[in-house]
């Protein structure tokens, strides 16, 4: 459920980066604000549908689609908001991020690994 929930939520924020990145180059390292707090450019909102969309599909797939999904991206948001932190104010900043996108990778991060980590079944009773 929450690869779906949280992949709408990128397609979305996808799709309406698009309306702020007029005049932004497509790897700019400053981009337009969306929603008045993220920065992004056209790069950083291919990303949001492009991860957006596989989580959704994984979610609707199945469970260990989801799980599996969770985890990679999970991984994925975890390994590019640190990165981000060395990024800012450099020319590797392609994703045109700032502060506020650090806070919400991080926070996806955790809550996909949590939900990729947290939900795994136990081993049944071992038969000897």
């Amino acid at each position: 459920m929450l690869a779906v929930v949280l992949g709408a939520l990128y397609v979305v924020l996808g799709a309406l980066g698009f309306a702020s990145t007029g005049g932004v180059g497509f790897f700019s390292t400053q981009g337009g604000l969306l929603l008045g707090i993220f920065e992004v450019n056209d790069f950083h909102n291919i990303a949001h549908l492009v991860i957006g969309a596989a989580l959704v599909m994984a979610g609707l797939s199945g469970r260990a689609a989801a799980l599996m999904l969770n985890r990679i991206v999970g991984t994925l948001y975890l390994l590019i908001g640190l990165a981000g932190l060395y990024v800012v104010g450099t020319p590797l900043n392609v994703l045109a991020l700032n502060l506020q996108d650090h806070v919400l990778h991080f926070a996806s991060a955790i809550l996909l690994l949590a939900a990729s980590l947290g939900t795994e079944q136990p081993a049944g009773p071992r038969r000897g």
